[in-house]
This record gives C-alpha cells, sequence and structure tokens, in this order.
C-alpha cells in the first residue's frame, strides 16, 4: 500500500498537460489545451486540459477528471495502478505503507495467488509451444480450429500435459507452494495410499490434457482457467470444459472471458459483442472485430453488466440461431435494458455460431452481415414471440411482456421511442400499451414503496425520488467548500457553542429528518466530507478532485469545469455570508421539493383509497399537517405558495 506522503508527491507532480499528451494531440487554446476526446468518436476538438486547474473534461461525453482520473478511465485501471504509471513517469520512488499482520496476510494471499496464476499462464503456453505433446496434441488442436499463431499469442493460449501432476510437480519444483496451488483450483487433492499403506492427500492437475484458455481481469492480472477436452475426446464427454473454481481473486458471476483484449476496441466502437465461449471471442478477433466478450454460458449476472457499462451503454447479444441460442438471447435482457444498456440482438443463421460464422467470412462480410441483420429488442422479441401466434390470449401475453421490458428502461425518451415504434409494428393504439406500461412501473414503484417503509398507509421517510438540479447543486458546494465555515461558535438548546462548516451543516440539517440524497454517491461524498472535516489542512475541492473512485473524482472535475453554469440565486458572490445564504437556501428548496412531492403522493393515495373513508381520513389529516409544514417552510423562502 502506498504511504500517504508518497501519494501527495506523486499527485503534486503529476502535470496533467504531460498525461493527457501521451494519449492525445493536444493544441494550445487561450489558457487551456483542447484535443479529440478519446472517450467517443470526437471530430470536433471538445477535450479541454486545463494546466491551471490540472483537469481535463469533455464538454461532449463528460469524462475527465484528475491526471490519476484519466488515465483510470483511458486505461481502465485501478487507482493504486494508476499512481504508480504516474511515479514511473515522474521517477518518483513508492514507499508502501506499513501494513496490519492481518492486512499483510490477506495482501501477501492475493498476491501469491495471481503470481501463481501468472506463472502457471506462462508455463501452459510454454508447453504448447515448445513441448513435443504440446506440439503435436495442443497445437494440432488449435490449428485445426484454425486459429493463427498471433492469435494464440494474443490470449497466451496454452496446452496441459496428460499426465495428472505435471503442473504439480513443475510448481513445487519452482518453489511455489500447494497452498496456493490448491485455491486458485490449478490442482486438488485426492487421497492416495503411500508406500507404508496408509492413505495421505496428493495433488492432481485440474486440467491435465486439455487446452487451455486464460481468464484476465480487466486490468490484465490472471484470475483463472479454462480448459477444454480436445475434439478426439468430447464424444459422450458431459463437460467439455473445465473452469476454475471460486477463489479469493475469482468469481465467475462477476468477470467476462476476453474483456481485457477488448476493452480498448469497446470505448473506440462504442459497442460490444457478447457471445456465449471462448473461442466464440477468439474467432471474432481472429476476423477483425475485438470488441467481444463472452459470459461463457452463465447468466449475465448485474455485475458484469455493470463492468460494461464502464466501456460502453450499446450492447449485441450475437448467439446461434438454434433454441439454446434464442434462449441465451432472451435470457437477462430485462436486466440490461434496466442498467441503461440499449440492446441489439443478432441470430447466426442455424447451424452456425460466432466461432463458426466468423471462420467462413472476411472481416468486411462479417462486420456487413452484423450491420445488416442486428435488431433492437423490441424486433427481436415481437418477430419470436407474437407474430404468427394468432391466440388471443397468448398473443396479448407476449405483447404485455414486450411493454414489461419496455417498462424497466430508465431512460423515459427512449421508453416512448420503443413503444411508439411497437405500435406501428403492432397495429394498436399507443396509448393502450402506454396505459399498460405505465401500470406495471406504477406496481412497480409501489412495490418498492412497500418494502422500503413496511407495514402502514405510509411513510413519513423524506427521500428524493430521482436525481434532480438542487441536489447536484448542494452536493457541488460540499464538494467545492465543505471544509469552510457557514456558523460559527452558535449556541445550542443545551447551551454548547458549536462551529459548522459547509459539509456538517448538510449533514445536520437534512439528517434531523433522515433525508438522503437520491444518488449513492452524494450521500458518499457527504459522509467522507464530514468524516475528513477535523482533518489537519483538509481542502474538499482537492480531496475529492484526487479520489481514488473515479466516479467522484470526475464529478469534482465536472462541477469545477461547470461552475459558470450555475445561475441567478445559486452562484455564490464574493460577499461576506454569501456562502452560507447559498447553502442554507439550497436545504431549504431540497425540503420543500420533498414536500411537494409528498402532497402529490398523499393526494394519490387518496385517489386510490377512495372506498376506505378511514384511511381517507388519516391521509386528510396527514395532507393537512404538511401542506402546514409546507407553507411554514415557503415564508422562510420568501415565497407565496398558492393554497
Amino acid at each position: 500500500m502506498i504511504d500517504r506522503a508518497t501519494v501527495d508527491r506523486i499527485l503534486d507532480a503529476a502535470q496533467i498537460v504531460d498525461v493527457v499528451g501521451e494519449f492525445v494531440t493536444l493544441r494550445k487554446s487561450g489558457v487551456n489545451y483542447k484535443g479529440l476526446c478519446p472517450f467517443h468518436d470526437d471530430r470536433n476538438p471538445s477535450f479541454m486540459v486545463s494546466p491551471a486547474k490540472n483537469i481535463c473534461h469533455c464538454f461532449v461525453c463528460g469524462k475527465g477528471g484528475t491526471p490519476a482520473g484519466f488515465l483510470m478511465e483511458h486505461e481502465q485501471i485501478t487507482y493504486p495502478e494508476a499512481l504508480r504509471w504516474l511515479a514511473k513517469k515522474y521517477n518518483i520512488e513508492i514507499v508502501e505503507k506499513e501494513l496490519t499482520d492481518e492486512e499483510r496476510q490477506e495482501q501477501n494471499e492475493r498476491e501469491s495467488m495471481f503470481i501463481v496464476n501468472e506463472w502457471a499462464k506462462d508455463w501452459f503456453h510454454n508447453v504448447l509451444k515448445n513441448d513435443p505433446d504440446g506440439l503435436a496434441i495442443g497445437k494440432q488442436y488449435f490449428r485445426s480450429r484454425g486459429i493463427r499463431d498471433d492469435i494464440i499469442e494474443k490470449f497466451q493460449l496454452g496446452y496441459a500435459p496428460q499426465k495428472r501432476d505435471a503442473l504439480s510437480a513443475a510448481a513445487l519444483k519452482a518453489g511455489y507452494k500447494k497452498e496456493f496451488l490448491v485455491k486458485t483450483g490449478l490442482c486438488y487433492e485426492r487421497d492416495s495410499t503411500g508406500e507404508n499403506g496408509n492413505l495421505a492427500p496428493r495433488l492432481v492437475d485440474r486440467y491435465s490434457g486439455r487446452a487451455i484458455f486464460p481468464w484476465l481481469n480487466v486490468s490484465g492480472k490472471v484470475v483463472a482457467f479454462g480448459g477444454r477436452v480436445l475434439d478426439s475426446r468430447t464424444k459422450g464427454v458431459a463437460q467439455k470444459y473445465v473452469n476454475s473454481p471460486d477463489s479469493e481473486i475469482y468469481h465467475k458471476e462477476r468477470e467476462l472471458y476476453g474483456i481485457y483484449q477488448a476493452k480498448k476496441a469497446i470505448v473506440k466502437e462504442d459497442r460490444v459483442f457478447m457471445v456465449e465461449g471462448y473461442t466464440d471471442v477468439i474467432a471474432m478477433h481472429q476476423a477483425g472485430v475485438e470488441n467481444v466478450v463472452a459470459n461463457s454460458g452463465t447468466a449475465l449476472s448485474i455485475y458484469q453488466i455493470k463492468l460494461l457499462r464502464r466501456f460502453t451503454q450499446n450492447i449485441t447479444l450475437l448467439y446461434d440461431g438454434d433454441e439454446a441460442g434464442i434462449h441465451a438471447a432472451m435470457r437477462g435482457t430485462d436486466m440490461l435494458l434496466q442498467e441503461g444498456m440499449n440492446v441489439r440482438v443478432l441470430l447466426l443463421p442455424d447451424g452456425d455460431d460466432p466461432d463458426s460464422f466468423a471462420r467462413k467470412h472476411s472481416t468486411e462480410e462479417l462486420k456487413r452481415y452484423i450491420d445488416a441483420n442486428q435488431q433492437d429488442f423490441i424486433a427481436f422479441k415481437t418477430r419470436l414471440t407474437v407474430e404468427g401466434v394468432s391466440d388471443p390470449v397468448k398473443r396479448s401475453e407476449a405483447i404485455s411482456g414486450i411493454v414489461k421490458s419496455i417498462s424497466v428502461i430508465p431512460d423515459t425518451i427512449l421508453r416512448s421511442t420503443y413503444l411508439s415504434d411497437l405500435s406501428s409494428r403492432l397495429g394498436l393504439k399507443e396509448q393502450t400499451l402506454l396505459t399498460t406500461m405505465n401500470n406495471f412501473i406504477r406496481k412497480e414503484v409501489e412495490e418498492k414503496e412497500k418494502d422500503n417503509r413496511g407495514d402502514g398507509d405510509s411513510s413519513r421517510h423524506l427521500a428524493p425520488r430521482k436525481d434532480n438540479p438542487i441536489e447536484t447543486l448542494l452536493i457541488g458546494e460540499v464538494i467545492r467548500h465543505g471544509e469552510e465555515i457557514v456558523y460559527d461558535n452558535i449556541e445550542t438548546e443545551d447551551g454548547q457553542l458549536i462551529t459548522l462548516n459547509v459539509a456538517q451543516y448538510v449533514n445536520f440539517d437534512l439528517g434531523q429528518d433522515d433525508i438522503q440524497f437520491s444518488n449513492p454517491l452524494y450521500n458518499q461524498i457527504l459522509a467522507e466530507a464530514v468524516a475528513h472535516s477535523s482533518d489537519a489542512g483538509f481542502k474538499a475541492e482537492t480531496y475529492f478532485m484526487n479520489h481514488p473512485d473515479i466516479k467522484v473524482s470526475q464529478l469534482a472535475a465536472r462541477l469545477a469545469v461547470d461552475r459558470h453554469q450555475l445561475s441567478g440565486r445559486f452562484v455564490v458572490q464574493a460577499r461576506e455570508g454569501a456562502l452560507r445564504q447559498c447553502v442554507v437556501h439550497l436545504v431549504m428548496d431540497l425540503r420543500m421539493e420533498l414536500i411537494s412531492q409528498r402532497l402529490k403522493d398523499i393526494q394519490l393515495a387518496m385517489r386510490q383509497a377512495s372506498s376506505d373513508m378511514e384511511r381517507v381520513m388519516r391521509l386528510m389529516a396527514e395532507y393537512k399537517e404538511t401542506q402546514e409544514l409546507r407553507d411554514l417552510l415557503a415564508k422562510k423562502l420568501g415565497n407565496d405558495v398558492m393554497k
């Protein structure tokens, strides 16, 4: 772990123009620099680099940040890795912080597992290239699949000898511990009879006699392996592939095969192709399509979707056209939509999978076929579930299923577009589909609110429903001025004198009614600002702009760049008390918004409960009480509220 003093030296030395200039051609523009954004298909320079603020920002896609934040986003590396990159560039010696015994043991175990996996990857690869059996069996297998040597090198493919202890014997001889050979899943223990007749555990290689496919995580570390039985042995074999078991460094539902090799192409193309298996990924790369990953036959998980969203929001599910391929395409679609992914589907001609199809066609033919035949999920699902169905009940259920999928899309404009498209395709009134969709959305909201509040008619807990400008303005003040004092030596009800800075005041005021921001990131920022308020020399803007979480540092950078966009009463004027006035006003504005929303919720609840007079009376009493609270707050804000 890098000690704080070294981190500070690295951050002080890092110059944004130097770092960005390694990847982007920059031209002077006044006091700043401009270039084509490396994060989207930029034709007019929209990427601004500010030497004075030591940040960069794209005014189109919004990405950028500090030197470390830029590296994390561009190279898809972790914060410590970005710091090490910068330290190397500026010739700063890394001094590691002394860890506790528990931290050291955990770090050492994980690092040992990575080291063993890296060694095993090289060992398998070396066997494939230099061992007689590797050349005759393993290399011949990859040759039979049409895989070129450059692709073998790119994916570091390998071969495991048929001898059941070949790898374990070589690893032990090289000084690697049995403990980590077992923990990584490279080997497992099996009881055997020793020379004295007693049972004793012995190491057995998990992948013996198999072609090896290393799994690299997004940072390029070897986390796991897949081993495939060779073609001559697959007949009657139930499990062609054996994969690493879950471990401290590998959880299958969190990883995607090929992500390391594909990440730059995904960003460049702003699209990812999802296929099923290792050879599908490899064949697509060999055909010139590199923005492709595989989930290797498992159901797509939320972790994998969030990983992909770091690179793009556009995904095409690319599967073979048989029943299994159709099932794979349908599986997880709603989850992708709910996470804001734009989903397209392409089923290949029956009898072909991405591997075989890519080998039959040139790069140009493959790309033309994909462009011409991929469908948005509405067209795909309509063709699959509605077309040709004459039974009214089954047809209605199929249409409802499509509308339900549309209802989970977070973008309202995209939802409306899909709904209009579905109306045109099916010849149904758009209002009918809209009513159905709103019913799905309302039920989902009611279920979530019920889960949040438990039993009872309603909850007095105030929480914003979605991100809004007031929240962003308020958290912006916390980021820029969190440590600045707004109340000095004020007396509490019990006679104590306290001092509050911006972060502490916002936390105290909202905390009285358990109000939280709708965006979890904002809650994290406020909590950290409060926690560090007592740190000597703490500057909120510096702290958040150099935050190890790239989302935090990017937000801080964006607010620093976009400060001029604030207008009206929200601009902090350079006069005494202006900061306090701004923050207090924003807090009250947020409260007013929540109260107004609560009044609307109560009105809706009264309409829905019109036949239950007892509940209606309770709601009317709450409505009156909430109105009084709103009017009191309005007087403080200086607004006239119509009754």
